[in-house]
Formats: structure tokens, C-alpha cells, sequence
């Protein structure tokens, strides 16, 4: 009983990797239900930084992929915290590029296919589609279609 209650955390390795590991997050999440409790409290304004530096993009661009506005995103690492909903997003962000990077086995490829215009999506990037639910679910989508082999 205790293990269907307990969701694995193996899916959110690459997150905490992407999000700068223990040292930025401060702990080392064991579950999902970890992962939830630390987006409620917020997590750290130095793991964006992480991220931004991982995926090669300006702060302007990975505060219009996170819908975030990008002065806000600016008070949020002076003041070194990011709000729930601010968590949630940078780690729906992770999530994707942690996906593809599964699905692609390599992350440059995966940074790539990310910020390249597919015809899958309309002809929009993948990362431009990452600040709503909906898109990030098309985006995750269509990875899983391409690990299938739907759109090689």
C-alpha cells in the first residue's frame, strides 16, 4: 500500500539536475509529493538561473517562455524566491527540456528541437508554446510521438 502512495521520483532526476541540483534547490526532492511541496513554499531564485545558462537563452527569452514578465522575474532573484505559481512554471519548464533531452539523448539536440519550428506544432518553437498547461502538454506530445516514431 505504502509504495502506490508514494510516487516515484525518477522522472524528476533531470529536473533537479536542471534546476542547479541540491545546491540551488537546497534539498533533494525523494518524491513527486516532495516536488509539490517545495513548488507550494517556492523555489529558489538561483535555479533559474541554472536553467538559463542550460538552455542558452537571455532572461528576456526564458521570461516570455515562462509567461512570466521579465521585471518580475528580475525582483524574484533579488529577493531570492519565486512564488508557487512561479515554481510550477519553471519546473513544467524543466520537465520539457529534461523530456526531450530523454527523447533525444543528447541535450544539444534536444536545446535544438526546442527552439527550432516544428510542423507538428503548427510551425510554432516548442519553447514559445511552454507558458500555457495546453502547450506544454502538445510539446509533450509530440516528443512522445517522436520516441514512437510518429514524426521522425
Amino acid at each position: 500500500m505504502a509504495s502506490s502512495t508514494v510516487i516515484s521520483n525518477r522522472p524528476f532526476k533531470a529536473v533537479e539536475t536542471l534546476l542547479g541540483g541540491r545546491g540551488v534547490l537546497r534539498v533533494a526532492p525523494r518524491s513527486s509529493l516532495d516536488w509539490v511541496k517545495m513548488i507550494r513554499k517556492g523555489i529558489p531564485a538561483a535555479a533559474v538561473e541554472s536553467l538559463t545558462r542550460t538552455l542558452g537563452v537571455s532572461q528576456s527569452e526564458l521570461a516570455a517562455t515562462l509567461g512570466i514578465p521579465e521585471r518580475t522575474l528580475a525582483r524574484r532573484k533579488r529577493e531570492g524566491m519565486l512564488t508557487s505559481e512561479e515554481s510550477a512554471k519553471l519546473v513544467r519548464l524543466a520537465r520539457v527540456v529534461g523530456r526531450a533531452h530523454e527523447v533525444f539523448e543528447n541535450l544539444d539536440a534536444a536545446l535544438n528541437w526546442l527552439k527550432s519550428p516544428n510542423a507538428a506544432l503548427a510551425g510554432a518553437a516548442p519553447l514559445t508554446l511552454l507558458d500555457t498547461d495546453i502547450g506544454a502538454e502538445s510539446v509533450l506530445d509530440t516528443l512522445g510521438r517522436i520516441e514512437h516514431g510518429v514524426f521522425a
